[in-house]
């Protein structure tokens, strides 16, 4: 019995390591964190980058959406993870964790954290990232609220930026509601809440693989569990006449890209933020079919990431 035992361990040991190897082989992804601080803050910050030799590690910063934080750039299932995508094809991403979010030090008060507090945040990350990279500029990709906090950073620290993607950019007000909580308290039902949905308000399988969905929603309780801070929502909860993104502002080469059917995105809000946009080689991308979260949509995530890496690269 006891050799049996031990020739299972050793087998299930060698199947760990291959699996491990097959792993590193295939990805080849170095993942390194960063002491950071702001305010009093601690902010959790991140990079993937290749670990083959002589990758020339153009730094591409990811920010986050309102609700749940940076993990949402690597939802690790087959290929879907935006991070690695791009750390394989030669950037040093970096993911960043604006105060109170994810694996960022809590804030005492939910309503701290707005849209220009956590561009200075995205500051505070930029400069640190040109330091240690020894750049003068980086690339910055936003998501959702990402677009406002990433927008009105660039609009600011012009100097910093290379490019921006604004990703399903909130340009206006969503609707004119009064934010009196400053936490919000996050549901399975709000996170599944980005994905396409069927009639009967299940998720759309054949858009999204149940296990992409699964992995994005696990990190979504295991990183930002029940709460997460409301300033963001605050700004983002405006009259639909507001406008939240200083798009006249943005000097540097700017790629709007947003899905179709994106219940937060307006694609004549983008186009006419679009044509406000002052540098010529700005580009404006709406994907036919594509949601909020496209880049973890099946039929669409590549054609997303292979839009973005071709701006990325002509800039």
């Amino acid at each position: 019995m006891r050799k049996n035992s031990q020739k299972i361990f050793i087998a299930l040991i060698l199947v760990l390591v291959l699996a491990c190897a097959s792993s590193a082989k295939e990805f080849g992804i170095t993942r390194q964190t960063y002491p950071l601080e702001r305010n009093g803050i601690k902010l959790h910050l991140e990079s993937f980058s290749s670990a083959k030799p002589g990758a020339s590690e153009e730094p591409l910063l990811l920010v986050h959406g309102l609700t749940y934080s940076s993990h949402e750039f690597d939802v690790n299932y087959k290929d879907y993870s935006l991070a690695r995508f791009f750390a394989s094809k030669g950037f040093r991403v970096w993911l960043l964790d604006i105060a109170g979010y994810g694996s960022s030090q809590e804030v005492e008060d939910g309503f701290l954290p707005n849209s220009d507090y956590a561009a200075e945040d995205i500051a505070e990350a930029a400069k640190f990232i040109l330091a240690h990279s020894g750049r003068k500029s980086l690339d910055v990709l936003g998501w959702s609220w990402g677009t406002v906090t990433g927008g009105r950073f660039a609009a600011k620290y012009p100097e910093l930026v290379k490019s921006i993607v604004l990703y399903a950019p909130i340009v206006a007000g969503l609707a004119e509601v009064n934010v009196t909580n400053p936490f919000n308290h996050n549901t399975w039902l709000h996170a599944a809440g980005d994905f396409q949905v069927n009639p009967d308000k299940s998720i759309n399988y054949k858009i999204v693989e149940p296990e992409v969905a699964d992995t994005f929603l696990s990190n979504c309780w295991r990183y930002d569990k029940d709460s997460s801070p409301n300033g963001g929502r605050r700004d983002l909860l405006v009259a639909p006449d507001k406008r939240l993104i200083p798009t006249e502002k943005l000097t540097m080469p700017v790629l709007i890209i947003a899905g179709s059917k994106d219940d937060y995105v307006s694609p004549e809000l983008c186009r006419e933020a679009f044509d406000s946009l002052p540098n010529k080689h700005s580009r404006l991308e709406i994907i036919e079919g594509a949601a909020h979260a496209m880049m973890m949509e099946r039929p669409y995530y590549k054609t997303f990431r292979n839009k973005v890496l071709d701006f990325l690269r002509a800039n």
